[in-house]
């Protein structure tokens, strides 16, 4: 992959955003989830962890620190289940 530093850096914002997102889901975190039901809040983290799997699979990286994300994709698995 040949990425800028500025796409890295993009694609690492993104990379928490996703991972935030599967935090507050798993959570339950009403302002999130407002009114999904189960099968949409495992659907939508199902999504986020797999774009993490994916991203976090570029063999581009330097220093970043992964364990966020590692985290993030492990909890997702386990709910969705």
């Amino acid at each position: 992959m040949n990425r800028t530093d500025e796409q890295k850096a993009t694609d690492y914002t993104n990379m928490g955003s996703s991972v935030t997102v599967i935090t507050n889901l798993i959570a339950g975190d009403a302002s999130v989830i407002g009114d999904m039901t189960e099968a949409r809040r495992k659907e939508k983290v199902k999504i986020n962890y797999a774009s993490l799997e994916v991203v976090k699979a570029y063999d581009d990286w330097s220093s970043e620190d992964m364990t966020a994300v590692t985290n993030a994709i492990t909890a997702g698995k386990a709910f969705v289940g």
